[in-house]
C-alpha cells in the first residue's frame, strides 16, 4: 500500500526528470571537454539516445540505476510495496532498453550504457568514454 494517495503520488512522479538529468549533464560536459561534438535526444533513433556521436557512429545512454535495473546495484532495489506494478514497470523498461540497443546495433551504431552510480569515479568514467569512442574494448 502506498503512503500517498493516487493524486499526490502522480504529482511526485511528474517531477522525476527523464532528460537533462545531473548524471547526463556530467557525461555531456566530460565529452565536450574531451573535444567531442555530439547530438542529444535524437528522436529519429530507437530509444531517443541521450548522447549521439554521429561522426563516430557511437551512442551513450545515461541510465538511472533504479529505473533501468542496474544489476547488483543497491540503488536498483525494487520497492516492497505495490510489487506487481513496479515489477511490471521496471521489467518493461529493461525489455525496451534491450530492444533499443539491438535495433541500434543492427543499424550500425555502437552503444555504451553509463549507470548513474558510475558517475562518481570521474577518472574511470573518462577512461571508459575514451576507450569506447576509440573502439578499444575492455
Amino acid at each position: 500500500m502506498d503512503v500517498f494517495d493516487k493524486q499526490k503520488r502522480s504529482s511526485i512522479m511528474s517531477t522525476v526528470k527523464n532528460r537533462n538529468t545531473k548524471p547526463e549533464l556530467i557525461v555531456r560536459s566530460m565529452l565536450h571537454r574531451m573535444g567531442y561534438r555530439f547530438r542529444i535526444h535524437r528522436r529519429d533513433l530507437p530509444g531517443n539516445p541521450d548522447i549521439t556521436l554521429p561522426k563516430h557512429k557511437k551512442i551513450v545512454f545515461v541510465h538511472g540505476c533504479f529505473w533501468h535495473g542496474h544489476k547488483k546495484c543497491r540503488r536498483a532495489k525494487r520497492p516492497t510495496t505495490n510489487q506487481e506494478f513496479w515489477n511490471k514497470k521496471l521489467n518493461s523498461n529493461i525489455k525496451r532498453d534491450n530492444k533499443n540497443v539491438l535495433e541500434l546495433n543492427k543499424a550500425g551504431w555502437q552503444t555504451l550504457v553509463v549507470w548513474s552510480c558510475e558517475i562518481k569515479d570521474k577518472d574511470n568514467l573518462m577512461q571508459r568514454l575514451q576507450n569506447f569512442i576509440a573502439g578499444v574494448s575492455k
